[in-house]
């Protein structure tokens, strides 16, 4: 049976209300920081299309307010249950803006998983937004996702997701990475999200990196969700070079 719930996050932002709806609002500015692929068609009624590995969720724009609120509705499916999202926009005095968001909807049979499962992953999804913001904003986004599912346990993996980043030990938010893709060009960068044994992110001078492990209740499953900010990247290039990084760590 379908379990009903609600979540809220906060976050300040150094951008402005402008700005900030610019990321929330529009296919191309949520593809700056969330994963997948999104499309917003504008105003109230519009249609929304979201779309990660192939599969593609429909919603309805239901709150329409520029710089101040923003809010859809995802389709219903055959039992009736749906996901909706609104988040409202407050400049602060001094300069920045607050954004607020409100999820709610309803989960399958386990849901304490999934509902665990969505607010850490908003947590490194906001973050990901701020540092959009800060670092990138205004540039075109290539998006480049990857999974490998039946991964090692988390233990395991993150060791060796470590080791090829160039990281050992308790990893902090600022140690150096090496980002070394056969076929892609090498970077250096910093931690810029230590949350492990959920994610890890990684930052460098064109991208945004997110490293992710699902735990045993969800499959073991390694996701990678990268943002890349270079010109002229190449997204099926990138893609498969990304893919094939993740077979040979674990073959």
């Amino acid at each position: 049976m379908p379990h009903e719930f609600e979540l809220s996050k906060e976050i300040a932002l150094d951008a402005t209300p402008e700005q900030v709806w610019e990321a929330i609002a529009t296919g191309p500015g949520v593809d700056s920081w969330f994963m997948g692929r999104t499309e917003i068609e504008p105003g109230e009624g519009g249609r929304g299309r979201f779309t990660m590995f192939g599969n593609t969720e429909t919603s309805t724009v239901t709150a329409w307010e520029p710089g101040k609120r923003f809010a859809y509705r995802g389709d219903e499916g055959p039992d009736g249950a749906f996901m909706a999202m609104e988040y409202l926009i407050e400049g602060r005095d001094g300069g920045g803006t607050v954004l607020r968001l409100v999820q709610h909807g309803f989960l399958g049979d386990d849901w304490e998983t999934e509902y665990e499962a969505m607010v850490t992953g908003w947590d490194l999804y906001l973050h990901k937004l701020a540092r959009y913001l800060t670092y990138f904003r205004g540039r075109p986004v290539t998006v480049v996702s990857a999974a490998l599912p039946d991964a090692p346990e988390r233990e395991k993996a993150w060791v060796t997701i470590k080791d090829a980043l160039g990281l050992a030990g308790a990893v902090r938010e600022g140690d150096p990475v090496r980002v070394a893709v056969d076929g892609l060009p090498r970077e250096d960068g910093v931690v810029d999200y230590a949350a492990l044994p959920d994610f890890l992110g990684v930052r460098t001078g064109d991208g945004l990196y997110g490293f992710i492990h699902s735990g045993p209740k969800r499959g073991n499953v390694v996701v990678l969700g990268h943002h890349i900010f270079a010109e002229g990247a190449d997204q099926e290039r990138a893609e498969a070079a990304w893919r094939s990084w993740l077979t040979r760590l674990f073959p």
